[in-house]
């Protein structure tokens, strides 16, 4: 299956701006892209590109005053399978961890685990550790949160949301993975492309999404308490412990959003 992804989105900066973008698809599932999916810059402006510690492609560049605009579309080739489900996963004791997963217990800035642990414990303890509970926790989140663009903000944090209510995807993403780590479950926060390939009409306007991997049974397995259900055609492009450490755009000055666009299309064989 060959899906056609990008995006196509102008900022505005009053000055010189120094900026990092996490835009490309992951190093992980770079290899099922029919080409580099490059990103494209108006006015063209010098790039310079490293791997952070979680292993993101990031992209360094310095917008000139006034506009700019980011461009980039490929084709990337997946299976028509959804995402992996094992309703036997098993939860490892922390003494068992990899040490490379450990960093995923921790509280974060946006995932208070200090704040949330015990709440999670009262909601979740007696569920059966492993694939179960962090379904449950899925279940819980995404029932419990009304998805709502203008009762949240960039700032707002897993604590937040579930005393408010209300959020976005990667309000959803937060509250599950504080519950998550606070049941010594190691979750990190994912963000990326989803299609609505398999499903029936009406669409939402695309955009990008964010879920959630937890460490079960020896690997990581995508939760999306968002969907929550699993989707064909998910494409990771950062990965680390919250937002924080994924900002598709991250401005180091002032700017606006003037236009934005995504899109996720399955193109014939």
């Amino acid at each position: 299956m060959r899906i056609q992804i990008g995006y196509d989105m102008t900022y505005e900066t009053p000055a010189p701006t120094p900026i990092i973008c996490l835009l490309n698809v992951h190093q992980r599932q770079s290899a099922q892209l029919e080409q580099p999916d490059y990103l494209r810059t108006e006015p063209i402006v010098p790039l310079q590109t490293y791997i952070d510690g979680f292993g993101n492609l990031c992209t360094r560049l310095v917008a000139p005053q006034g506009s700019i605009r980011f461009v980039s579309t490929a084709v990337y080739h997946a299976n028509r399978l959804c995402d992996p489900v094992e309703f036997g996963a098993t939860q490892h004791e922390v003494a068992d961890l990899p040490p490379d997963t450990l960093e995923f217990l921790l509280g974060s800035r946006y995932c208070e685990t200090d704040l949330l642990s015990n709440e999670a414990w009262r909601l979740f303890g007696a569920v059966t550790p492993g694939w179960a509970r962090v379904q449950a926790i899925c279940d819980f989140v995404h029932n419990h949160i009304h998805f709502d663009y203008q009762n949240t903000g960039p700032t707002c944090t897993a604590a937040q949301v579930y005393a408010r209510g209300a959020g976005v995807c990667r309000d959803y993403a937060h509250l599950a993975i504080a519950f998550a780590r606070g049941l010594n479950i190691p979750a990190r926060y994912c963000s990326g492309y989803i299609s609505d390939i398999g499903l029936p009409p009406p669409y939402e306007p695309q955009d990008f999404c964010a879920w959630m991997e937890v460490y079960l049974a020896g690997r990581w397995w995508a939760f999306d308490p968002r969907n929550n259900a699993p989707r064909i055609g998910r494409i990771l492009m950062a990965q680390g412990r919250d937002a924080a450490d994924t900002p598709l755009v991250h401005f180091f000055g002032q700017h606006r959003i003037r236009d934005f666009r995504v899109w996720v299309d399955e193109l014939p064989d």
